[in-house]
């Protein structure tokens, strides 16, 4: 039996782990059993303290992406939330704001709170939370699977931004974890032309697994384009010039990736003069999470091929440098609370897991 932990980082490059204490919950809050916690580039910048001050507070129990189920509730929540098997919003947001009130939480003009990052996170044996930022899943959903739709709901709302059409020519630039769960979003909108753009060749036979058909390097690229719609999830100094290049004019392009510190400029007499329509996503509001909950429960979203690697919480040091190392093989890595370490450091993932 695996005594109830909690990682903490307390400072940049700094964490231990605790005896974790479940926190009752309060009203209208509800007490989740995390079954697995997944690590981002975010969790990787919390913990190299790269991660802009104002959107981390030390210290700190990581962890936003997750699934589990319910335990416990408090007053004001439906006792038959008990039992569930659930995921979760991260963000905090006040729900009385104008923002709010028209459904963009992650714009809350109260601050920046998200679980994980100025709040208590899911690498514990418990998360404690607002009740009504869970969205619950079918009795036979694959909670480690489940584990990716906040990646997922970020996915989505880049997709429903999109405004595909059946027949639309379509590109994603960027084949990470938000590139290849946005492949599988918009192909189920019947594009006559789904292309992927990544750095590695190793990339294309899972993005073609994913919806995409037909693969292309940046390098590769030439412009300008002829494409209606291209979602832009790599976050790369140039990969949004490079997105906008494959555009034709009037066509649409998505931004969800965070750009880099030297991120290469948008031309604005190009965008007024080709009539470029610039949408941008941060986060996942509501919708975005219903649209990826229910794509996921229409088996239209498998996330699970994204899984490379499996650990259990007290394996956090080789799991994040797993993260770090930049290595293209390396996939969604997920933390386990309930799992005890493994003899050789690292546990299984998946048999049919493909390679990315």
């Amino acid at each position: 039996m695996i005594g109830d932990q909690a990682l903490v980082v307390t400072c940049p490059h700094e964490f231990t782990l605790e005896h974790h204490h479940p926190l009752p919950p309060g009203h209208g809050e509800a007490l989740v059993r995390v079954h697995a916690v997944g690590i981002c580039g975010s969790d990787r910048e919390l913990f190299h303290g790269t991660r802009p001050s104002e959107y981390v507070r030390y210290p700190v129990v990581p962890g936003h992406e997750w699934s589990g189920v319910v335990e416990a509730v408090g007053a004001a929540v439906p006792d038959d939330l008990v039992g569930r098997k659930v995921v979760g919003e991260g963000f905090r947001s006040c729900r009385r704001c104008d923002r709010c009130r028209a459904g963009e939480t992650t714009l809350c003009a109260g601050g920046y709170e998200e679980t994980g990052f100025t709040m208590p996170g899911a690498m514990a044996a418990t998360l404690t939370l607002p009740a009504d930022l869970l969205h619950t899943l079918d009795d036979n959903a694959d909670l480690t699977a489940a584990a990716l739709l906040e990646p997922a709901a970020c996915a989505a709302a880049a997709a429903l931004q999109c405004r595909t059409q059946p027949g639309d020519r379509v590109a994603v630039v960027g084949t990470g974890t938000l590139g290849l769960l946005a492949l599988q979003l918009l192909a189920a909108s019947g594009p006559r032309e789904l292309l992927a753009v990544g750095i590695h060749h190793d990339h294309a036979h899972t993005a073609l697994g994913f919806g995409a058909t037909h693969f292309r390097r940046h390098d590769e690229l030439a412009g300008p384009g002829e494409f209606d719609i291209v979602l832009e999830a790599a976050g790369g100094a140039g990969s949004a010039a490079a997105a906008v290049r494959l555009l034709r004019r009037g066509g649409r392009l998505v931004l969800t990736g965070i750009p880099a510190s030297n991120a290469i400029g948008l031309d604005p007499t190009d965008l007024v003069t080709r009539r470029i329509q610039v949408r941008t996503v941060f986060g996942a509001p509501p919708q975005a999470w219903s649209h990826a909950v229910r794509a996921f429960t229409a088996a239209i979203l498998d996330p699970l091929p994204l899984i490379t690697h499996q650990f259990a919480l007290s394996e956090f040091r080789t799991a994040i440098d797993l993260v770090s190392a930049g290595d293209p093989a390396v996939g969604k890595v997920l933390l386990h609370p309930g799992r005890a370490a493994t003899t050789t450091g690292a546990a299984a993932a998946p048999a049919h897991r493909k390679r990315i």
